[in-house]
This record gives C-alpha cells, sequence and structure tokens, in this order.
C-alpha cells in the first residue's frame, strides 16, 4: 500500500492583494514603453530585413543607428529606446543568444495570459540591481553585499504593511551587512573603534539610497519624503518569494539551507514537478548569480547524477544563467549539458534539441547519463538506456565509446554486461571494458 502525503492546502496572498488580474493590468502598464519597443523590433529587426538587431559583441545591446532608427519610429530619444530595450531584455519580452536578438514568448502571450505578464514583472523585479546600476563611485564588494542584504530589508517592508522611515531600513542594512562579513570570517585584528552610528556611515547611506531607487525604478516601492512602501506588486512578490521559502522548509527534503550538492541529492527521488518546485524554493532563498555559480560547480563533480540534477535546476533558474552556461561549453564534462540547455533557451523543438551535438558529445552525454543510472539507478534501467544510444548497432557503439575516452567508461560497460540478459552481448560488452581498461583496441 502506497501513503500519499497530504497536499499543502494552496496558500492565500495577504489580505488587501488585488486580484492576479489587477496585478498583471499594474505590471502590464508598468512594461508598456518595454513592450513597445519589443513590438517595433519584432516587426522592424526580423530576420530578412534587417539583421542590426543587436550589436555583434554577445551582450545584446543596440547598435547606434538601431537605436537612432527606432527613436525617429517611436519619437524616442536613443536613450530612452536603449533603457526600454534593457528592461525588456530583463523582464523576457526580448532573448537574447550571443550577438542576435528575438522576441521572447511572454511578449507574444502578453495580451491574453495574466501569468506570463506577472512572471515577465518578476524577472524585473529580481534584476533590479541591473536594471538600475550602480555608479562607480560605490564600491563593487558594497554593493554586493547590498544586493545580497536587500531581500531582508524587503521583508520588512512587507510585514509592516506600510511606510517604513529610511533611518530603520538603514539600521537594518548595517545590521545585515555585518552578520554578511561575519559569516564570511572577515573579522579585523586588533583594536577597532566604537561602532559607528549608521547616519554617519554615507556610504552605507548612499548604498541604501541606490538600492531603494533601483526597486522604485522597477515598480517594487515608491521612495519618498525619507520613507519606502511597497506596491501593490512589490508586495506581492516579496509574499511569493516568502512562500516559496516556507515550501521548502516544509518540504519532506527541507533543502533551503543545504549547499547545491545536497541539495540536488535531495531531489533526486523526487517527482519532476516537486523536485522544480524544490528548486524554485532554493534559488528564491540566494541571489542569482552565486546560486548559478554554485549548481555549475555541482555539475562538475564526480557524480553524473549531480550533472544532470544541476541543468534540471538551472532550467528553472532560465535566462539569468545563460551568460555563466555559455562561459562553460568548452569543458569537457559540461559541453553536451550546456549545449542543449542553450538550445533549449534558443527555442529548439525538445525532440530535435539534441541535434545540437556532434556525434562524440552525444555518445559522451550517453556514457555519462549511464554512469548515473548505474551509480543511483536499477539495473533493467540501464539496459534500457542502451536502447537512447544514437549508434544502430552495439558494436558501433562499444567502438565510439572506447574512442571518446570518458573516465567512466569501464565502470559503465562493466555495469551494462553485468546487468544485460543476453550473454553473447554482455560477453562483447566485458570484452570492450577490458580493451578500455588495459588501453588495447
Amino acid at each position: 500500500m502506497t501513503q500519499q502525503r497530504a497536499r499543502r492546502p494552496a496558500p492565500r496572498p495577504p489580505e488587501g492583494t488585488p486580484a492576479p488580474g489587477e496585478l498583471a493590468r499594474m505590471a502590464r502598464g508598468r512594461l508598456a514603453d518595454a513592450v513597445r519597443v519589443a513590438r517595433w523590433a519584432d516587426t522592424s529587426l526580423r530576420p530578412g530585413r534587417d539583421r542590426a538587431g543587436a550589436e555583434p559583441d554577445g551582450r545584446g545591446t543596440l547598435s547606434a543607428a538601431t537605436a537612432e532608427r527606432a527613436a525617429q519610429e517611436l519619437a524616442l530619444t536613443p536613450d530612452q529606446v536603449r533603457a526600454d530595450w534593457d528592461t525588456a531584455r530583463l523582464a523576457g519580452l526580448i532573448e537574447v543568444h550571443g550577438d542576435s536578438a528575438r522576441p521572447g514568448w511572454r511578449l507574444r502571450a502578453w495580451d491574453r495570459d495574466d501569468a506570463a505578464v506577472l512572471r515577465g514583472w518578476v524577472a524585473l523585479f529580481d534584476a533590479w540591481s541591473l536594471a538600475h546600476a550602480a555608479s562607480r563611485d560605490l564600491a563593487p564588494a558594497t554593493v554586493a553585499e547590498t544586493v545580497e542584504a536587500m531581500p531582508q530589508l524587503l521583508t520588512l517592508l512587507q510585514l509592516s504593511a506600510g511606510p517604513v522611515p529610511v533611518p530603520q531600513l538603514l539600521d537594518l542594512l548595517d545590521q545585515r551587512v555585518t552578520e554578511l562579513r561575519t559569516e564570511r570570517c572577515e573579522i579585523p585584528y586588533g583594536p577597532q573603534p566604537e561602532p559607528v552610528d549608521p547616519e554617519d556611515t554615507p556610504s552605507l547611506s548612499a548604498l541604501l539610497d541606490w538600492a531603494l531607487r533601483g526597486l522604485a525604478a522597477v515598480g517594487a516601492l515608491t521612495y519618498a519624503e525619507g520613507q519606502a512602501t511597497l506596491t501593490p506588486l512589490g508586495s506581492w512578490a516579496v509574499w511569493v518569494k516568502l512562500e516559496q521559502i516556507c515550501v521548502a522548509a516544509q518540504s519532506p527534503a527541507g533543502n533551503i539551507e543545504q549547499s547545491a550538492d545536497d541539495m540536488l541529492r535531495g531531489c533526486a527521488r523526487l517527482r519532476p514537478n516537486a523536485a522544480r518546485s524544490e528548486y524554485r524554493a532554493w534559488l528564491a532563498a540566494r541571489p542569482v548569480g552565486s546560486a548559478v555559480s554554485e549548481l555549475l560547480d555541482a555539475a562538475r563533480g564526480e557524480d553524473a547524477l549531480l550533472r544532470g540534477l544541476a541543468f534540471e535546476a538551472l532550467r528553472v533558474v532560465g535566462a539569468p544563467a545563460e551568460a555563466e552556461v555559455r562561459a562553460v561549453v568548452d569543458e569537457t564534462s559540461l559541453r553536451p549539458y550546456a549545449l542543449i540547455w542553450l538550445a533549449e533557451q534558443e527555442g529548439a523543438d525538445p525532440e530535435d534539441v539534441h541535434l545540437v551535438l556532434t556525434r562524440d558529445e552525444s555518445t559522451w552525454l550517453w556514457v555519462d547519463t549511464a554512469a548515473a543510472v548505474a551509480d543511483h539507478g536499477e539495473t533493467h534501467l540501464l539496459v534500457r538506456h542502451l536502447e537512447s544510444a544514437v549508434q544502430p548497432t552495439v558494436p558501433a557503439l562499444l567502438d565510439e565509446v572506447r574512442r571518446i575516452g570518458h573516465p567512466r567508461t569501464v565502470q559503465v560497460l562493466v555495469a551494462l554486461a553485468a546487468a544485460h540478459p543476453d550473454p553473447a552481448l554482455a560477453k562483447a560488452v566485458r570484452r570492450a571494458a577490458f580493451q578500455v581498461h588495459t588501453g588495447g583496441v
């Protein structure tokens, strides 16, 4: 008999939160200028009409000529066009792949799908520090600490359900930055001066001012007269993220405080939807950049299962992970996973996505996946995995497996030989394993 875990009732947002349709209307209004530029690009920069949609520097920035052209046609300034273009990119209305850009799926669904609109605004909310870049006068290290500390300040704003004075936020920012430095053991040696009042710390005050202005610029809060207040959109978004964290804390795996490696191991036995919920909650509890780096570090380990799961988690991250994933395509162990991930981001058909791999890359991926099955799966799954090879025959597969030099080749072939019910095939696989082990042909 199987015991089914009781479903957690769907959480309800705080009293006074507008209905999803009203929130989507607010988000559409906030992103109207970005949608206008994205639709102009969709019409004017389609392949075959104009290939100058983005600079060929891999950053997806508009060329000067294209920005000037858009400004003339939309009655804007070039700077306004560039700002709206950047907002459209961060909201997923425009997707940049290498040195080209094209309309995102959210733009296609913009007028009919409220959920897509809200996800687009939340993507912009998550990227507020990119949408409103810090001044070069602010130290990069303290800027990073401020970004990492802002979830606590946003939580205070959400729980307060009203205006919060800036001095109170500055005090909390000071406490959180101190905690972050202590966690990293950045404790100075020798006698220290008396604690400095937050009001007398101009750099921290300037950082808070920058952060609040950035969040106000994306529509998450209002900032005026020495106080900050979350907008309905901002309050809803913070509540959603707090709920994600609570779900993770109440989940069977309890992965919210775990490292990427332990989180992925905790998700290994979960069904895909449950695992994705764990990924979302884990990601919601940490900055996107550090989370992506930690997932890629986990993927570099020896456990092939974690490699595959790490890229499943990166699928939940989506476009914000593209730059870091693109940077690892030259790493042999990650290349097949990264190429498939990038192809999916570029809109490739799921059934054809493996066509981006060369024959050797497909064979490497087959061995790596077989290693994960051998280490964590059941023997019949390894036999079934044999049917997924791109080679038409087992001898052809064995020849190519021996040639690519995957470090787990011998173990995979030995496990496959032990699991396969056909004695003749098992003998051929054992022979291939022996030849790889001894360096023979």
